[in-house]
């Protein structure tokens, strides 16, 4: 199985998700969003899974600093399209294990889900 982490290469949840992988020799690729973009069909694809509500970042700076009006009127599709305009909305990292993904980042929930993969 190939392990996909998703994120923004500065992100300081994002290094301590990738130094607990390599810390467990979990073999994973690190796909940075800001460099090589995200696809909708993914976006939509992780929403399904978890929902959009999960995916959207609301403690972000790129969030905050939209207008109260964005914030307010937020649907399924403006968030989805929000978060493909400006990835960094994206809570970090998304863990994708193939049949499902994991968002953000808690060494219990790591270790639970690919503990054993090694």
């Amino acid at each position: 199985m190939t392990i996909t982490m998703y994120g923004i290469t500065n992100c300081d949840t994002i290094k301590k998700a990738r130094v607990w992988l390599e810390s467990h020799d979990v073999a994973y690729r690190f796909h940075d969003y800001r460099v090589e973009g995200l696809e909708a069909d993914r976006l939509d694809g992780w929403s399904g899974m978890v929902g959009w509500e999960i995916l959207l970042n609301k403690a972000s700076t790129t969030f905050r600093e939209l207008s109260d009006e964005d914030k307010l009127s937020l649907d399924e599709r403006k968030a989805k399209a929000l978060m493909l305009a400006m990835p960094t909305m994206i809570k970090r990292p998304v863990l994708d294990l193939g049949d499902r993904i994991l968002v953000g980042f808690k060494p219990d929930v790591y270790q639970q889900a690919v503990g054993g993969l090694k």
